[in-house]
C-alpha cells in the first residue's frame, strides 16, 4: 500500500506513532509478528521494513535451500513444460525451486533465467547478439 508506505517512512512522525498506526492494522496478528514491527518502528526502521522483509526472505530461502529464479520466455509456456525446466534446474542445483513466468516476445525463442544475481541468457535474441559483438570484435 503506498498510503502506508509513505507514513512508515515519513520522517516527520515519531516513531512511536508509526509504532501506533501498525498497532491498530495488525489487530490480532502473532504477537511475535507485532511485537518485531513494534520495535521496529520505535528503533526508526520501519520505513526500510521492505528491505528487511526482502532480506529475511533471501536468509529463510537459503536455510531451506529453496532457489527462487524468474523464467522468461519468448512465449507462454504451458505447465508440464514449466515443470520439465523447473525440474532441470532442480537437479542441476540439487535446491528445491520455486519459478515466477514471464513472457518477453522480443527474445525471439529459447529462454532467459535470472536466480539472485545469476543471469543465464539462452534466448536466440541474446545469441544473436553475443555473435553481433564477435563480429564487431573480429572487423
Amino acid at each position: 500500500m503506498p498510503e502506508l508506505r509513505n507514513v512508515l517512512r515519513n520522517p516527520q512522525l515519531e516513531p512511536s506513532a508509526k509504532a501506533g498506526v501498525l498497532e491498530a492494522l495488525l489487530g490480532d496478528a502473532e504477537e511475535l509478528l507485532r511485537n518485531f514491527l513494534r520495535l521496529t518502528a520505535e528503533k526508526g526502521r520501519i520505513g526500510e521494513i521492505e528491505e528487511i522483509a526482502r532480506e529475511f526472505e533471501r536468509l529463510m530461502a537459503a536455510e531451506e535451500r529453496r532457489l527462487t529464479v524468474e523464467l522468461t520466455t519468448a512465449y507462454d509456456l504451458s505447465d508440464k513444460e514449466a515443470r520439465d525446466i523447473v525440474k532441470q534446474i532442480e537437479s542441476a542445483t540439487g535446491r528445491a525451486v520455486e519459478a515466477t513466468r514471464r513472457v518477453d516476445p522480443s527474445l525471439i525463442g529459447g529462454l532467459v533465467l535470472q536466480a539472485d544475481s545469476l543471469r543465464v541468457d539462452a534466448s536466440v535474441r541474446g545469441r544473436l547478439e553475443r555473435l553481433r559483438h564477435e563480429l564487431v570484435r573480429r572487423s
